[in-house]
């Protein structure tokens, strides 16, 4: 509204100022530690939608003259309340669903399997682009006890997630609920920062494992989570978290499967 205070401007010439704006805040943002550059990055493009959305609603109506500027600005008083109602009327996170599969992958039965599944050995430092940003990553899996009501804990690079076995069936499946997690992500920032949406808004739920014997030996590894994501809108962030917990399965699910191929007996090992 300020660049078109002294007569209309081209749409392009407003959207690419709304873009350095943007730019411009999030350097801030970064600069001052009030966030990490990853979130900065994934919150990027909405920002942009709606500072680009702002301007084409300013456009079609309001005519470019100093009293229809001072219409558009009113409006901006009303904000804090909404802000207030939405606080008030935050509706409860639908529950997700990631599934993730290594179809034919082990040559090996589910027995074979089955001790890998439970508890597995420390994986080698991840060499993927994104696990180096500060996306916590799965290091290790431990057990305490046997059968329902053992306690497996998941460790992350973060922190580890405390995991009491409600599902026992050996060899084939494998449930857990989750009643504690570390944080996300560390954010990848010039500052030692703990964001306050890394806290309760990305929650694990319930986790579960899967081994489905096939054909000629093989088996199919099928690891699930169950979670929630408190952040709006639900529909850009699910498809991101969604996304990102399926490379995390994929990484312990290729690493079981490494394992229990070693162990296959040389008979069923697939031929190179």
């Amino acid at each position: 509204m300020l660049h078109s205070q002294n007569g209309p401007r081209r749409t392009g010439e407003c959207l690419g100022l709304a873009a350095f704006s943007l730019l411009l805040m999030t350097g801030i943002l970064l600069l001052f530690a009030w966030e990490g550059a990853i979130c900065l990055a994934m919150a990027f493009p909405i920002a942009l939608l709606l500072a680009w959305f702002g301007i084409l609603v300013r456009g079609i109506f309001a005519p470019f003259d100093r009293n229809a500027t001072l219409r558009c600005i009113a409006p901006v008083a009303v904000v804090p309340r909404l802000m207030a109602i939405e606080s008030k009327w935050e509706p409860e996170p639908a529950l997700r669903e990631v599934r993730t599969s290594v179809a034919v992958a082990v040559a090996a039965d589910p027995a074979t399997i089955w001790p890998h599944v439970i508890a597995f050995s420390p994986l080698p430092e991840p060499d993927d682009w994104l696990f180096r940003t500060g996306i916590a990553y799965p290091q290790r899996a431990e057990l305490v006890g046997s059968g329902v009501g053992a306690v497996r804990h998941g460790v992350f690079s973060t922190g580890a997630f405390v995991e009491p076995i409600d599902v026992w069936e050996p060899p084939t499946r494998l449930r857990f609920q989750v009643t504690e997690q570390p944080a996300p992500m560390r954010e990848w920032s010039p500052w030692a920062i703990e964001p306050p949406h890394l806290e309760g808004f990305l929650v694990s739920r319930q986790g579960q494992f899967r081994l489905v014997p096939l054909d000629h030996g093989t088996t199919r590894l099928e690891g699930t989570t169950w979670y929630t994501n408190r952040m709006w809108p639900s529909a850009y962030w699910g498809c991101l978290s969604d996304w990102l917990i399926g490379r995390i399965h994929r990484r312990v699910l290729d690493h079981v499967a490494a394992l229990a191929q070693a162990r296959a007996p040389s008979n069923l090992r697939p031929e190179r």
